[in-house]
């Protein structure tokens, strides 16, 4: 079957890696997923099988809202612990001085990517660069941060949670605190609780029609030339101004571009959800 849904990555383990445990799990060959987690990182990861592993990019899965520990006098090459280099006792901080630090990141940042990221540079990923003790000159990109909040300050931990924009690198930003404070520190954990509208429960199949922001157009024509993947004309288009839209059929849904008065289909035959939930 056809399967969207929410997975809860656990740490210490790929993205990558955990998809060979849920090919078993649901006994499918094709499964993919969106938005790498790192290895120590945890927590909210979509995953689709079959057809709906298309549908990724029609997804709406942002904000993000993470949860992360800031280990304060640590020091690490990749940001996180998992190259924990050094350790130094500091002093603590007051709540105001913590929570001064997290606002300083709301609203756009520019900032550069960390070494260990999946960015490519001239095709290889800057990570394995870093692993070779190669630098990559990576480009600085932009960040929107909707909210950041002080959860917990239980020195030299800082836990906070923040809602971000996609693509944004939480091991970034707690670098960027721990400049704030003039000090050392790497995450000592990091969880994804959510993207967009999608949170971890237990797995449960989800249609995908409830995660896809595109306005619907109606084929006012047969509908089989739809079903049928046939040239389609404009004129039998409810809306026919350019842009991407959901068209439903009796049996499939379709995502079609509209552009200079000419249709063209992004993905076709795409089966209804099935709940098997209930």
């Amino acid at each position: 079957m056809d399967r969207l849904f929410v997975v809860n990555k656990p740490i210490f383990i790929s993205s990558n890696g955990y998809m060979r445990h849920i090919k078993k799990k649901y006994n499918v060959k094709k499964v993919g997923f969106s938005g790498t987690l790192d290895p120590f990182a945890t927590g909210t990861l979509i995953v689709a099988t079959k057809r709906y592993t298309k549908l990724f990019n029609y997804l709406d899965k942002t904000p993000k809202r993470y949860q992360a520990t800031l280990w304060l006098g640590a020091t690490s090459s990749t940001l996180d612990i998992e190259q924990v280099e050094t350790i130094q006792k500091i002093k603590p901080y007051t709540v105001d001085e913590i929570k001064n630090a997290l606002t300083s990141l709301l609203g756009k940042i520019n900032y550069t990517p960390p070494q260990y990221c999946a960015k490519k540079i001239n095709g290889v990923a800057a990570y394995k660069n870093a692993r070779e003790g190669k630098k990559s000159a990576l480009k600085q990109i932009t960040s929107k941060i909707f909210d950041i909040k002080l959860l917990c300050y239980n020195h030299p931990f800082i836990h906070f949670e923040a809602t971000v924009s996609e693509g944004t690198y939480i091991r970034s930003l707690g670098e960027m605190i721990t400049t704030h404070l003039k000090t050392t520190g790497c995450l000592s954990s990091l969880k994804r609780v959510q993207e967009g509208k999608f949170i971890y429960d237990n797995e449960k199949a989800l249609d995908p029609l409830a995660f896809i922001s595109l306005p619907q157009n109606n084929y006012t024509a047969d509908e089989t030339d739809v079903e049928l993947g046939k040239k389609l004309s404009i004129d039998n288009f409810q809306i026919k101004e350019n842009g991407d839209y959901l068209v439903k059929t009796t049996h499939f849904f379709a995502i079609i571009k509209i552009e200079n008065a000419k249709v063209e289909y992004l993905l076709n035959r795409m089966p209804f959800f099935r709940n098997e939930n209930v």
